[in-house]
């Protein structure tokens, strides 16, 4: 369900034309873009891994995973051409692409210590 809901807000927020937004500086859509992608691939990554009814998906989750994300980016920006304000530019699938990558390397990571952490837990004796 977080997925969904996000998936849907991140769909809105990049319907909704801009005028002139004041930036922060110069890059800050960059990294807007950056840490939106990064959210969406953190949650459609976990989605997979944890879902149960699909064992072959789970297998390959972190490809699907990026083709999704991948494939939603480009579709993103192409929509933006659509909407007042908004363009589609190579630089902001850059930054989707970062997000994407640095949201795989945070599940991964998260993985791998919670593996981890399992691991060397020793059950306590009564």
């Amino acid at each position: 369900m977080p997925l969904i809901i996000y998936w849907i807000a991140l769909f809105i927020g990049t319907s909704i034309p801009i005028e002139s937004v004041p930036s922060i500086f110069e890059f800050h859509d960059k990294l807007e873009h950056t840490a939106a992608y990064f959210g969406l691939t953190i949650l459609l990554n976990l989605s997979i891994i944890f879902q149960e009814k699909y064992p072959k998906i789970k297998l390959k989750h972190n490809l699907i995973t990026f083709a999704a994300a991948v494939v939603y980016g480009i579709i993103d920006e192409l929509h933006q051409m659509l909407i007042p304000g908004r363009s589609c530019e190579l630089y902001d699938f850059v930054s989707d692409l970062i997000g994407i990558l640095l949201g795989l390397l945070a599940v991964y990571l998260m993985m791998k210590f919670e593996n981890y952490r399992l691991e060397n837990t020793q059950p306590e004796l009564y």
